[in-house]
């Protein structure tokens, strides 16, 4: 017998304000103004509830909620959602090595999955930090863990350095 169905209901910002300031501001400052809430947070981050909460010159981490609306077919939380962790810890380390008017895009996500999360797991913590970051490529790794400790995945990225007023 199949129980009621769940439901979930999710509101954002619009994020053209944060896409507007991004060109004028340091990638540091950028993340600075996601977490102080001086800018919108990505409609990614609501979506799979997880936000930045630091920041600093080659380094960001995030937090995340794993729940059941995280759930695969085979009853735990889908890799999306670490490998999405992971992504954005990689991708927002490089941003905030850049100066205003730089952007970046990754050209390479390597994930590697440790253990299974499910919504029991409790909130995982994501660290993102540079490894090298050139005037056209930047490389960082990161790994995920939970409130004790326990590593659940780790990763590494090689993303593309560009001024932002190119598409890539």
């Amino acid at each position: 017998m199949m129980e009621a169905a769940r439901t979930r209901t999710i509101t954002w910002d619009d994020p053209t304000p944060g896409t507007q300031a991004a060109p004028a501001l340091s990638g540091l400052e950028y993340m600075q103004a996601l977490i102080a809430g001086t800018l919108p947070h990505p409609p990614i981050s609501v979506l799979m509830n997880f936000r930045l909460v630091e920041a600093a010159f080659g380094r960001s981490v995030f937090v995340g909620e794993p729940a059941e609306y995280h759930y695969n077919p085979i009853g735990m939380v889908h890799g999306g959602l670490v490998a999405t962790l992971l992504d954005s810890a990689l991708g927002c380390a490089v941003h905030t090595t850049l100066p205003a008017g730089v952007g970046y895009t990754t050209l390479e996500l390597h994930v590697n999955f440790v253990r299974p999360v499910t919504k029991d797991t409790g909130e995982l913590r994501c660290e993102g930090v540079v490894l090298h970051a050139g005037r056209r490529l930047a490389t960082a790794e990161a790994k995920v863990f939970d409130g004790a400790g326990k590593l659940y995945g780790h990763g590494t990225t090689t993303c593309m350095v560009f001024p932002a007023d190119t598409n890539g």
